[in-house]
Protein backbone atom coordinates (compact mmCIF):
# COMPACT_ATOMS: atom_id res chain seq x y z
CA UNK A 1 0.00 0.00 0.00
CA UNK A 2 1.08 3.59 -0.41
CA UNK A 3 1.85 6.09 2.35
CA UNK A 4 -1.31 7.92 3.44
CA UNK A 5 0.73 11.07 4.07
CA UNK A 6 1.75 11.10 0.43
CA UNK A 7 -1.90 10.74 -0.56
CA UNK A 8 -2.87 13.75 1.55
CA UNK A 9 0.05 15.89 0.40
CA UNK A 10 -0.08 15.07 -3.32
CA UNK A 11 -3.42 13.49 -4.28
CA UNK A 12 -2.99 14.58 -7.91
CA UNK A 13 0.07 12.34 -8.21
CA UNK A 14 -1.98 9.39 -6.98
CA UNK A 15 -4.84 10.26 -9.33
CA UNK A 16 -2.39 10.39 -12.25
CA UNK A 17 -1.02 6.98 -11.28
CA UNK A 18 -4.50 5.46 -11.14
CA UNK A 19 -5.33 7.02 -14.49
CA UNK A 20 -2.15 5.61 -16.04
CA UNK A 21 -3.03 2.15 -14.72
CA UNK A 22 -6.52 2.40 -16.18
CA UNK A 23 -7.89 2.05 -12.67
CA UNK A 24 -10.63 3.92 -10.80
CA UNK A 25 -9.52 7.52 -10.18
CA UNK A 26 -12.55 8.19 -7.94
CA UNK A 27 -11.03 5.74 -5.45
CA UNK A 28 -8.54 8.46 -4.49
CA UNK A 29 -11.28 10.89 -3.38
CA UNK A 30 -13.15 8.12 -1.54
CA UNK A 31 -9.96 7.27 0.30
CA UNK A 32 -9.24 10.90 1.15
CA UNK A 33 -12.76 11.25 2.57
CA UNK A 34 -12.49 8.06 4.63
CA UNK A 35 -9.08 9.11 5.93
CA UNK A 36 -10.44 12.51 6.99
CA UNK A 37 -13.31 10.80 8.86
CA UNK A 38 -10.83 8.43 10.48
CA UNK A 39 -8.64 11.26 11.68
CA UNK A 40 -11.47 13.54 12.85
CA UNK A 41 -13.28 10.73 14.67
CA UNK A 42 -9.98 9.78 16.31
CA UNK A 43 -9.54 13.35 17.55
CA UNK A 44 -13.12 13.42 18.87
CA UNK A 45 -12.59 10.08 20.65
CA UNK A 46 -9.41 11.36 22.30
CA UNK A 47 -11.14 14.58 23.42
CA UNK A 48 -14.09 12.70 24.89
CA UNK A 49 -11.82 10.21 26.68
CA UNK A 50 -9.78 13.08 28.14
CA UNK A 51 -12.98 14.73 29.39
CA UNK A 52 -14.16 11.39 30.77
CA UNK A 53 -10.94 10.92 32.75
CA UNK A 54 -11.05 14.50 34.08
CA UNK A 55 -14.68 14.08 35.07
CA UNK A 56 -13.84 11.02 37.13
CA UNK A 57 -11.52 13.10 39.32
CA UNK A 58 -14.16 15.84 39.76
CA UNK A 59 -16.87 13.34 40.78
CA UNK A 60 -14.64 12.09 43.60
CA UNK A 61 -14.48 15.58 45.11
CA UNK A 62 -18.07 16.67 44.42
CA UNK A 63 -21.23 16.35 46.54
CA UNK A 64 -24.95 16.98 46.38
CA UNK A 65 -26.48 18.50 43.24
CA UNK A 66 -23.06 19.12 41.71
CA UNK A 67 -22.20 15.43 41.97
CA UNK A 68 -25.57 14.46 40.51
CA UNK A 69 -24.96 16.70 37.51
CA UNK A 70 -21.47 15.31 37.07
CA UNK A 71 -22.78 11.74 37.21
CA UNK A 72 -25.40 12.60 34.61
CA UNK A 73 -22.67 14.04 32.36
CA UNK A 74 -20.57 10.91 32.98
CA UNK A 75 -23.39 8.70 31.69
CA UNK A 76 -23.72 10.82 28.56
CA UNK A 77 -19.96 10.74 28.04
CA UNK A 78 -19.97 6.96 28.34
CA UNK A 79 -22.46 6.81 25.46
CA UNK A 80 -20.57 9.41 23.41
CA UNK A 81 -17.20 7.68 23.89
CA UNK A 82 -18.66 4.37 22.79
CA UNK A 83 -20.19 5.98 19.69
CA UNK A 84 -16.96 7.84 18.86
CA UNK A 85 -14.97 4.63 19.26
CA UNK A 86 -17.31 2.80 16.87
CA UNK A 87 -17.17 5.67 14.38
CA UNK A 88 -13.36 5.71 14.53
CA UNK A 89 -13.16 1.93 14.01
CA UNK A 90 -15.60 2.03 11.09
CA UNK A 91 -13.70 4.87 9.41
CA UNK A 92 -10.38 3.10 9.98
CA UNK A 93 -11.76 -0.15 8.50
CA UNK A 94 -13.09 1.71 5.44
CA UNK A 95 -9.75 3.53 5.01
CA UNK A 96 -7.77 0.29 5.13
CA UNK A 97 -10.14 -1.47 2.72
CA UNK A 98 -9.89 1.37 0.20
CA UNK A 99 -6.13 1.61 0.67
CA UNK A 100 -5.79 -2.12 -0.13
CA UNK A 101 -7.53 -1.49 -3.48
CA UNK A 102 -5.13 1.26 -4.53
CA UNK A 103 -2.24 0.21 -6.79
CA UNK A 104 1.36 1.24 -6.26
CA UNK A 105 2.44 4.61 -7.62
CA UNK A 106 3.63 4.22 -11.20
CA UNK A 107 7.23 5.32 -11.77
CA UNK A 108 7.30 8.57 -13.82
CA UNK A 109 9.44 6.98 -16.58
CA UNK A 110 7.01 4.11 -17.22
CA UNK A 111 5.38 4.37 -20.67
CA UNK A 112 1.67 5.13 -20.36
CA UNK A 113 -0.77 2.76 -22.05
CA UNK A 114 -1.85 -0.86 -22.36
CA UNK A 115 -0.23 -4.17 -23.21
CA UNK A 116 1.05 -3.07 -26.63
CA UNK A 117 2.37 0.31 -25.50
CA UNK A 118 5.66 -0.97 -24.05
CA UNK A 119 9.00 0.54 -25.02
CA UNK A 120 11.79 -1.70 -26.31
CA UNK A 121 14.98 -0.87 -24.43
CA UNK A 122 17.45 -3.44 -25.83
CA UNK A 123 17.64 -6.29 -28.33
CA UNK A 124 20.14 -9.15 -28.00
CA UNK A 125 21.13 -11.99 -30.31
CA UNK A 126 20.19 -12.85 -33.88
CA UNK A 127 17.18 -14.73 -35.23
CA UNK A 128 18.13 -17.86 -37.13
CA UNK A 129 17.28 -17.94 -40.83
CA UNK A 130 15.83 -21.44 -41.08
CA UNK A 131 15.00 -20.99 -44.78
CA UNK A 132 18.68 -20.33 -45.49
CA UNK A 133 19.51 -23.44 -43.47
CA UNK A 134 17.16 -25.43 -45.69
CA UNK A 135 14.41 -26.57 -43.33
CA UNK A 136 11.13 -25.48 -41.79
CA UNK A 137 11.38 -25.11 -37.99
CA UNK A 138 9.22 -27.40 -35.86
CA UNK A 139 7.35 -25.98 -32.89
CA UNK A 140 8.30 -26.95 -29.34
CA UNK A 141 5.54 -29.53 -28.96
CA UNK A 142 6.50 -31.44 -32.10
CA UNK A 143 10.14 -31.32 -31.03
CA UNK A 144 9.25 -32.38 -27.49
CA UNK A 145 7.35 -35.37 -28.81
CA UNK A 146 10.21 -36.37 -31.13
CA UNK A 147 12.61 -36.20 -28.19
CA UNK A 148 10.27 -38.10 -25.87
CA UNK A 149 10.37 -35.01 -23.64
CA UNK A 150 6.79 -33.66 -23.48
CA UNK A 151 3.49 -35.54 -23.09
CA UNK A 152 0.46 -33.25 -23.07
CA UNK A 153 -2.08 -35.93 -24.02
CA UNK A 154 -1.51 -37.88 -20.81
CA UNK A 155 -1.26 -34.63 -18.87
CA UNK A 156 -4.77 -33.78 -20.05
CA UNK A 157 -5.97 -37.32 -19.32
CA UNK A 158 -4.67 -37.21 -15.76
CA UNK A 159 -5.32 -33.57 -14.80
CA UNK A 160 -7.16 -31.74 -17.60
CA UNK A 161 -6.19 -29.13 -20.16
CA UNK A 162 -3.01 -27.08 -19.69
CA UNK A 163 -1.29 -29.85 -17.71
CA UNK A 164 1.60 -31.94 -18.99
CA UNK A 165 4.28 -34.49 -18.22
CA UNK A 166 7.97 -33.84 -18.80
CA UNK A 167 9.50 -37.22 -19.59
CA UNK A 168 12.99 -38.55 -20.25
CA UNK A 169 15.27 -35.74 -21.45
CA UNK A 170 12.42 -33.30 -20.80
CA UNK A 171 12.58 -34.04 -17.08
CA UNK A 172 16.39 -33.92 -17.19
CA UNK A 173 16.25 -30.59 -19.03
CA UNK A 174 14.05 -29.09 -16.30
CA UNK A 175 16.42 -30.27 -13.56
CA UNK A 176 19.39 -28.92 -15.52
CA UNK A 177 17.73 -25.51 -15.92
CA UNK A 178 16.81 -25.30 -12.24
CA UNK A 179 20.28 -26.30 -11.09
CA UNK A 180 21.97 -23.92 -13.54
CA UNK A 181 19.70 -21.02 -12.50
CA UNK A 182 20.25 -21.66 -8.78
CA UNK A 183 24.01 -21.92 -9.41
CA UNK A 184 24.02 -18.52 -11.13
CA UNK A 185 21.92 -16.96 -8.38
CA UNK A 186 24.10 -18.43 -5.64
CA UNK A 187 27.24 -17.15 -7.36
CA UNK A 188 25.63 -13.68 -7.41
CA UNK A 189 25.10 -13.79 -3.64
CA UNK A 190 21.50 -15.02 -3.39
CA UNK A 191 20.53 -17.43 -0.62
CA UNK A 192 18.80 -20.48 -2.18
CA UNK A 193 15.33 -21.16 -0.74
CA UNK A 194 12.80 -23.97 -1.17
CA UNK A 195 9.52 -22.26 -0.35
CA UNK A 196 5.99 -23.38 0.63
CA UNK A 197 3.50 -23.68 -2.20
CA UNK A 198 0.56 -23.00 0.14
CA UNK A 199 0.23 -19.70 2.01
CA UNK A 200 -2.23 -17.99 4.33
CA UNK A 201 -4.52 -15.21 3.10
CA UNK A 202 -2.47 -12.45 4.75
CA UNK A 203 0.61 -13.57 2.80
CA UNK A 204 -1.23 -13.58 -0.52
CA UNK A 205 -3.00 -10.27 0.15
CA UNK A 206 0.16 -8.67 1.48
CA UNK A 207 2.00 -9.19 -1.78
CA UNK A 208 -0.92 -7.77 -3.79
CA UNK A 209 -2.18 -10.95 -5.45
CA UNK A 210 -5.75 -10.80 -4.15
CA UNK A 211 -6.58 -7.64 -6.07
CA UNK A 212 -6.57 -7.56 -9.86
CA UNK A 213 -4.78 -10.95 -9.98
CA UNK A 214 -7.28 -12.75 -7.72
CA UNK A 215 -9.03 -14.47 -10.65
CA UNK A 216 -5.82 -16.37 -11.42
CA UNK A 217 -5.32 -17.67 -7.87
CA UNK A 218 -6.26 -21.16 -6.66
CA UNK A 219 -7.93 -21.14 -3.22
CA UNK A 220 -8.44 -24.17 -0.96
CA UNK A 221 -11.69 -23.25 0.79
CA UNK A 222 -11.58 -26.01 3.39
CA UNK A 223 -8.17 -24.93 4.65
CA UNK A 224 -8.33 -21.22 3.73
CA UNK A 225 -4.96 -21.50 2.03
CA UNK A 226 -3.81 -20.29 -1.39
CA UNK A 227 -1.61 -22.04 -3.94
CA UNK A 228 1.12 -19.60 -4.94
CA UNK A 229 1.52 -18.44 -8.53
CA UNK A 230 5.13 -17.53 -7.80
CA UNK A 231 7.58 -17.97 -4.91
CA UNK A 232 7.57 -14.15 -4.73
CA UNK A 233 4.65 -14.59 -2.32
CA UNK A 234 6.34 -16.71 0.38
CA UNK A 235 9.64 -14.87 -0.13
CA UNK A 236 7.92 -11.50 0.44
CA UNK A 237 6.07 -12.84 3.50
CA UNK A 238 9.21 -14.50 4.90
CA UNK A 239 10.01 -11.40 6.98
CA UNK A 240 6.38 -10.39 7.61
CA UNK A 241 5.91 -8.44 10.89
CA UNK A 242 9.68 -8.09 11.35
CA UNK A 243 12.07 -5.18 11.81
CA UNK A 244 15.38 -5.76 10.01
CA UNK A 245 18.60 -3.95 10.85
CA UNK A 246 19.86 -1.80 7.98
CA UNK A 247 23.31 -3.40 8.07
CA UNK A 248 21.72 -6.72 7.02
CA UNK A 249 20.53 -5.24 3.72
CA UNK A 250 20.42 -6.04 0.94
CA UNK A 251 18.89 -9.45 1.60
CA UNK A 252 18.66 -11.53 -1.56
CA UNK A 253 16.85 -14.87 -1.86
CA UNK A 254 16.48 -17.25 -4.80
CA UNK A 255 13.32 -19.28 -4.34
CA UNK A 256 12.40 -22.47 -6.15
CA UNK A 257 8.79 -23.62 -6.06
CA UNK A 258 5.94 -25.07 -8.06
CA UNK A 259 3.61 -22.32 -9.29
CA UNK A 260 -0.13 -22.55 -9.93
CA UNK A 261 -2.23 -20.23 -12.07
CA UNK A 262 -5.80 -20.52 -13.32
CA UNK A 263 -4.94 -18.58 -16.48
CA UNK A 264 -8.39 -17.01 -16.25
CA UNK A 265 -9.32 -15.07 -19.35
CA UNK A 266 -6.83 -16.97 -21.54
CA UNK A 267 -9.38 -19.32 -23.10
CA UNK A 268 -8.17 -20.32 -26.54
CA UNK A 269 -4.84 -18.54 -26.04
CA UNK A 270 -1.56 -20.53 -26.23
CA UNK A 271 -3.43 -23.81 -25.92
CA UNK A 272 -0.83 -25.80 -27.84
CA UNK A 273 2.07 -27.22 -25.89
CA UNK A 274 3.46 -25.97 -22.59
CA UNK A 275 3.82 -22.21 -23.02
CA UNK A 276 0.75 -21.29 -20.93
CA UNK A 277 -0.04 -23.91 -18.28
CA UNK A 278 -1.71 -24.23 -14.88
CA UNK A 279 1.31 -25.67 -13.03
CA UNK A 280 5.00 -25.07 -13.58
CA UNK A 281 8.27 -24.71 -11.68
CA UNK A 282 10.21 -21.47 -11.38
CA UNK A 283 13.36 -19.98 -9.88
CA UNK A 284 12.61 -16.49 -8.55
CA UNK A 285 14.96 -13.80 -7.27
CA UNK A 286 13.77 -11.58 -4.42
CA UNK A 287 15.48 -8.59 -2.80
CA UNK A 288 14.95 -6.53 0.35
CA UNK A 289 16.73 -3.17 0.12
CA UNK A 290 16.63 0.37 1.46
CA UNK A 291 14.08 2.42 -0.54
CA UNK A 292 16.77 4.72 -1.93
CA UNK A 293 18.62 1.67 -3.34
CA UNK A 294 15.58 0.13 -5.07
CA UNK A 295 16.11 1.52 -8.59
CA UNK A 296 19.74 0.40 -8.66
CA UNK A 297 18.71 -3.04 -7.42
CA UNK A 298 16.08 -3.20 -10.15
CA UNK A 299 18.79 -2.72 -12.76
CA UNK A 300 20.92 -5.41 -11.09
CA UNK A 301 18.05 -7.92 -11.22
CA UNK A 302 17.57 -7.12 -14.90
CA UNK A 303 21.28 -7.66 -15.57
CA UNK A 304 21.15 -11.08 -13.89
CA UNK A 305 18.18 -12.03 -16.08
CA UNK A 306 20.01 -10.87 -19.20
CA UNK A 307 23.08 -12.87 -18.12
CA UNK A 308 20.88 -15.96 -17.77
CA UNK A 309 19.24 -15.67 -21.19
CA UNK A 310 22.57 -14.89 -22.82
CA UNK A 311 24.07 -18.02 -21.27
CA UNK A 312 21.28 -20.03 -22.90
CA UNK A 313 22.19 -18.45 -26.25
CA UNK A 314 18.67 -17.16 -26.83
CA UNK A 315 17.79 -14.08 -28.91
CA UNK A 316 15.74 -11.74 -26.70
CA UNK A 317 14.66 -8.17 -26.14
CA UNK A 318 14.10 -6.09 -22.99
CA UNK A 319 10.92 -4.03 -22.71
CA UNK A 320 9.73 -1.36 -20.29
CA UNK A 321 6.20 -2.56 -19.51
CA UNK A 322 3.42 0.01 -19.97
CA UNK A 323 1.47 1.38 -17.01
CA UNK A 324 -1.84 -0.44 -17.52
CA UNK A 325 0.00 -3.77 -17.86
CA UNK A 326 1.74 -3.53 -14.48
CA UNK A 327 0.70 -5.68 -11.56
CA UNK A 328 -0.81 -3.71 -8.69
CA UNK A 329 2.37 -4.02 -6.59
CA UNK A 330 4.85 -2.90 -9.26
CA UNK A 331 5.94 0.70 -9.71
CA UNK A 332 7.97 -0.36 -12.73
CA UNK A 333 8.52 -3.64 -14.55
CA UNK A 334 11.00 -4.85 -17.16
CA UNK A 335 10.31 -7.99 -19.20
CA UNK A 336 12.84 -10.06 -21.12
CA UNK A 337 11.11 -11.65 -24.11
CA UNK A 338 12.72 -14.48 -26.08
CA UNK A 339 12.23 -14.94 -29.80
CA UNK A 340 9.98 -17.93 -30.58
CA UNK A 341 10.67 -18.90 -34.22
CA UNK A 342 7.41 -20.72 -35.05
CA UNK A 343 5.34 -17.87 -33.60
CA UNK A 344 7.44 -15.23 -35.33
CA UNK A 345 7.44 -12.99 -32.27
CA UNK A 346 8.98 -12.33 -28.89
CA UNK A 347 7.32 -13.85 -25.83
CA UNK A 348 7.90 -13.12 -22.15
CA UNK A 349 10.40 -15.41 -20.43
CA UNK A 350 11.48 -13.36 -17.41
CA UNK A 351 10.37 -10.19 -15.68
CA UNK A 352 11.56 -8.02 -12.82
CA UNK A 353 9.48 -5.58 -10.78
CA UNK A 354 10.34 -2.76 -8.39
CA UNK A 355 7.58 -2.81 -5.76
CA UNK A 356 9.10 0.07 -3.75
CA UNK A 357 7.53 0.13 -0.24
CA UNK A 358 4.16 -1.18 -1.40
CA UNK A 359 4.50 -4.79 -0.19
CA UNK A 360 6.51 -4.00 2.94
CA UNK A 361 3.78 -1.65 4.20
CA UNK A 362 1.11 -4.32 3.65
CA UNK A 363 3.23 -7.03 5.27
CA UNK A 364 4.59 -4.78 8.06
CA UNK A 365 8.25 -5.31 7.19
CA UNK A 366 10.46 -2.45 8.34
CA UNK A 367 14.10 -1.51 8.61
CA UNK A 368 15.87 0.02 11.61
CA UNK A 369 18.51 2.62 10.74
CA UNK A 370 20.04 5.16 13.14
CA UNK A 371 17.38 4.28 15.75
CA UNK A 372 14.62 5.12 13.26
CA UNK A 373 12.22 2.54 11.86
CA UNK A 374 10.68 2.82 8.39
CA UNK A 375 9.36 0.59 5.57
CA UNK A 376 11.90 -0.96 3.21
CA UNK A 377 11.65 -1.77 -0.50
CA UNK A 378 11.06 -5.17 -2.10
CA UNK A 379 11.86 -6.30 -5.64
CA UNK A 380 11.39 -9.54 -7.52
CA UNK A 381 12.77 -11.05 -10.71
CA UNK A 382 12.03 -14.29 -12.51
CA UNK A 383 15.25 -16.08 -13.36
CA UNK A 384 13.83 -19.23 -14.91
CA UNK A 385 10.18 -20.07 -15.59
CA UNK A 386 10.90 -23.64 -16.68
CA UNK A 387 8.30 -24.53 -19.34
CA UNK A 388 8.67 -21.28 -21.29
CA UNK A 389 12.44 -21.59 -21.14
CA UNK A 390 12.18 -25.14 -22.52
CA UNK A 391 9.97 -23.81 -25.32
CA UNK A 392 12.59 -21.20 -26.27
CA UNK A 393 15.52 -23.64 -26.08
CA UNK A 394 13.85 -26.33 -28.19
CA UNK A 395 12.73 -23.95 -30.92
CA UNK A 396 15.87 -21.81 -31.13
CA UNK A 397 18.40 -24.66 -30.92
CA UNK A 398 16.64 -27.25 -33.06
CA UNK A 399 18.36 -28.96 -35.98
CA UNK A 400 17.00 -30.30 -39.26
CA UNK A 401 16.78 -33.91 -38.04
CA UNK A 402 14.67 -32.97 -35.00
CA UNK A 403 17.55 -33.04 -32.55
CA UNK A 404 18.28 -30.04 -30.32
CA UNK A 405 21.69 -28.58 -29.57
CA UNK A 406 22.32 -28.04 -25.86
CA UNK A 407 23.68 -24.57 -24.97
CA UNK A 408 27.18 -24.87 -23.56
CA UNK A 409 26.17 -23.41 -20.19
CA UNK A 410 23.68 -26.26 -19.64
CA UNK A 411 25.94 -29.15 -20.67
CA UNK A 412 27.57 -29.65 -17.25
CA UNK A 413 24.06 -29.98 -15.77
CA UNK A 414 23.01 -32.52 -18.42
CA UNK A 415 25.81 -35.00 -17.95
CA UNK A 416 27.87 -33.42 -20.71
CA UNK A 417 25.21 -33.89 -23.42
CA UNK A 418 25.83 -31.67 -26.40
CA UNK A 419 22.70 -32.71 -28.32
CA UNK A 420 19.25 -34.02 -27.38
CA UNK A 421 18.47 -36.77 -29.88
CA UNK A 422 15.04 -37.93 -31.13
CA UNK A 423 13.95 -41.21 -29.55
CA UNK A 424 13.44 -44.31 -31.66
CA UNK A 425 9.80 -45.24 -32.18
Amino acid sequence: MIDLRLLREDPDRVRASQRARGEDVALVDSLLSADERRRSSGVRFDELRAEQKGLGKLIGRAAGDEKAELLKRAEQLKTDVKAADAERDAADTETQELLQRLGNLVHPEVPVGGEEDFVTLETHGTHRDFAAEGFEPRDHLELGQLLGAIDVERGAKVSGSRFYFLTGVGALLELALVNAAVAQATAAGFTPMLTPALVRPQSMAGTGFLGQAAQDVYHLDKDDLYLVGTSEVPLAAYHMDEILDADRLPLRYAGFSPCFRREAGSHGKDTRGIFRVHQFDKVEMFSYVLPEDAQAEHQRLLEWEKQWLTSLELPFRVIDVASADLGSSAARKFDCEAWIPTQGKYRELTSTSDCTEFQSRRLSIRVREDKKVRPLATLNGTLCAVPRTIVAILENHQQADGSVRVPEALRPFLGGREVLEPVAK
